[in-house]
Order: C-alpha cells, then sequence, then structure tokens
C-alpha cells in the first residue's frame, strides 16, 4: 500500500479502486471544471463557426528542464497551434501514458502545471484517458493533447504569404532546443539559460484585438526558424530573403551553437511565432508584439520577393548569401 502512494503501479490503470484514486485526487484536482466533472464517455460541448482542431504528444526527455516541464509543454504546445489559426483555444483532451514506477509526486506537479498553463488562456480539459504500462515499456510519461478553438480571424494560411511581406518573429531563436542539450548534457553556464516555453495566445489575442493584418503565423518548433521558412516558401511559392544580423540569438544560445556545431536557426523553440504580414504594418505589429509578449528581442528579420521562388535566403553581414535549406536528419530527438 505504502508504494501506492510514492509511484504509479500497474494497478492505477486496471479501472478499479486505485485507477478511480489517481485520477481523482491528480488530474481532477487539476483540471476541475462542470464539463469534466459529468464523468461521461464523451464531453458535450457547443462549437459554433470555423473551429481550428489539432492534436499533439509530448515525450520530451528529461520531463523537467529549465523553464517547464512535459506538463507545460503538452498545454502549451496544443494551445499555440490553435492560436497560429487565430483559433481562440476553447476546449482540450488529454490522454495520459505512464510507466510503471513514475513518482506520484512528479505527476502531480506536472497536472499542476498544466493547470496553471490552462488558465493563461482560459482553456478547459474536457476528457481524458489514463494508461499504465509496465516499466521499461515507456520512458516515464508520455502526454496527448488534443484541442478546438474558434477561428477569430479567417485566411490565415501557409499559403497566404505575398510579395513584399515582412517576416517577424516574436523573440529570440534557439532557447528550447539549447536548454533541453543543457539538460542532457548537464553544461552549467555563467547566466541562466532556461527554454522559451511559453503560451502564445494573449499576444495572439491582442494583435487581433488591433485589427492588423496577418497573412501568415507559425510557432518555430521541431526544425526551429529553417523549418517554418522553408515550408512557407514552397507552399506560397515565394522567395523568402532573411537578414542575419537581424536574427535575435541569446549568447548562450550562440555559445552553444559553436560548441556542438549547431545552427540557432535549426534550433526548436516553444514559445516564439513567425509572422508574414505586410511591410506597411509590420513596425506597428511588432511594437504589439513586443508590448503584450513580453519580449524586446522581437524582430523584423526579413521581407518576401521574386527571386528564386520556394527558396530561403540568408544574406549575411559580409555582402554574401547562401541557401537555407530545410534542416536534416534529427538534431536533438524528442525535444517535444
Amino acid at each position: 500500500m505504502a508504494n501506492l502512494n510514492k509511484a504509479v503501479q500497474l494497478a492505477h490503470g486496471g479501472g478499479g479502486k486505485e485507477m478511480n484514486r489517481l485520477i481523482k485526487d491528480v488530474f481532477f484536482k487539476a483540471f476541475d471544471n462542470p464539463i469534466l466533472r459529468q464523468e461521461e464517455d464523451a464531453a458535450t460541448i457547443s462549437l459554433t463557426g470555423n473551429c481550428a482542431f489539432t492534436t499533439d504528444s509530448f515525450t520530451v526527455a528529461p520531463h523537467f528542464f529549465a523553464g517547464g516541464n512535459i506538463g507545460k509543454l503538452a498545454i502549451a504546445g496544443t494551445v499555440n497551434d490553435l492560436a497560429m489559426m487565430a483559433a481562440e483555444p476553447q476546449f482540450l483532451s488529454c490522454s495520459f501514458i505512464i510507466e510503471e514506477g513514475f513518482p506520484l509526486d512528479d505527476l502531480k506537479t506536472i497536472a499542476q502545471t498544466m493547470a496553471e498553463e490552462l488558465h493563461k488562456s482560459g482553456t478547459r480539459i474536457v476528457c481524458g484517458d489514463t494508461k499504465v504500462v509496465p516499466k521499461g515499456c515507456a520512458d516515464g510519461v508520455f502526454i496527448n493533447t488534443t484541442g478546438v478553438g474558434r477561428i477569430l480571424y479567417p485566411d490565415i494560411s501557409v499559403k497566404n504569404i505575398q510579395q513584399g511581406d515582412a517576416i517577424i518573429v516574436s523573440g529570440d531563436i534557439g532557447r528550447h532546443g539549447a536548454a533541453i542539450l543543457m539538460a542532457r548534457e548537464g553544461l552549467t553556464l555563467e547566466s541562466e539559460l532556461i527554454s522559451d516555453c511559453a503560451n502564445l495566445w494573449p499576444v495572439v489575442e491582442q494583435l487581433i484585438a488591433s485589427n492588423v493584418t496577418l497573412h501568415a503565423m507559425r510557432d518555430a518548433t521541431r526544425g526551429g526558424l529553417a523549418a517554418v521558412l522553408n515550408e512557407w516558401a514552397i507552399a506560397s511559392n515565394v522567395a523568402i530573403h532573411v537578414d542575419e544580423q537581424a536574427l535575435p540569438i541569446t549568447d548562450e544560445v550562440k555559445g552553444l551553437c559553436e560548441l556542438y556545431g549547431f545552427e540557432a536557426h535549426d534550433l526548436a523553440n516553444e514559445g516564439t511565432f513567425v509572422l508574414a504580414v505586410p511591410q506597411h504594418e509590420a513596425d506597428g505589429i511588432l511594437e504589439i508584439i513586443q508590448r503584450y509578449g513580453h519580449c524586446e528581442q522581437a524582430a523584423i528579420i526579413g521581407h518576401v520577393n521574386e527571386s528564386h521562388p520556394g527558396k530561403v535566403i540568408l544574406n549575411t553581414p559580409w555582402g554574401s548569401s547562401r541557401f537555407v535549406d530545410l534542416p536534416q536528419g534529427e538534431l536533438l530527438p524528442r525535444i517535444c
């Protein structure tokens, strides 16, 4: 009985008293709301108008890292996918696959962090599932979240990028990937480097409320900035030119990139997004992001033009240019 109070056991997934206690004491306590409290096989929700629908699974290693944990990542990641379609996050489902022996205190911390992250966007978990697998069949805990949101600003699309658009990043790049690398390698730096993992809905909501023009938005997760820009260039058949000097990169990320031979624009972010907007509105949009996104490092990093359609061109400080390709291979597996 003592072990049941300290670590997840196979009995917690058996559908009996132990499972009921785990769900009530951990998940219902953290995610409590009237819909979830109904305890039906499916949640009853009301949707109106066009909606966005997304799902994601989270397997990050380690589960806890500077600036967050797998729970914060699961909520922020799914909310951000909805936000990038200008959809107000409303309802989430959440499923846990838990390895036998996983510490209950860690599970409670993860659930509480998820609850705090949900509060930032007024989103509710309305249904879920819990599975427990034998020790050695998983790595601690995996989380799947699915989200539904109401679209408030239509026609945002990777195919909607237009000639002359300005390209903006909402903050410095590569920080999540660098933070995970530090956690795995046990590296210490003179100054603190934390993941940029964050809920992006508050700043996107301000952009929508400000009646600015938004052509495309995308959070730069796996593959980083390079992946986003290449996907946009191909989907809209445009060329995207980036000024290397304008890229916001912290000294810590630069140092880790030099140490491991990485490019900052290939590393993942979990709280930084990229926008394509009309050039004449770019300065105003940048100001909104800096004010409500609380990131002074947000910057206009490039523009769209007709040369080399389907390509991303990086203009260096020395007057030369080079293509930026999609990242190849897996630089850092299981970063989210």
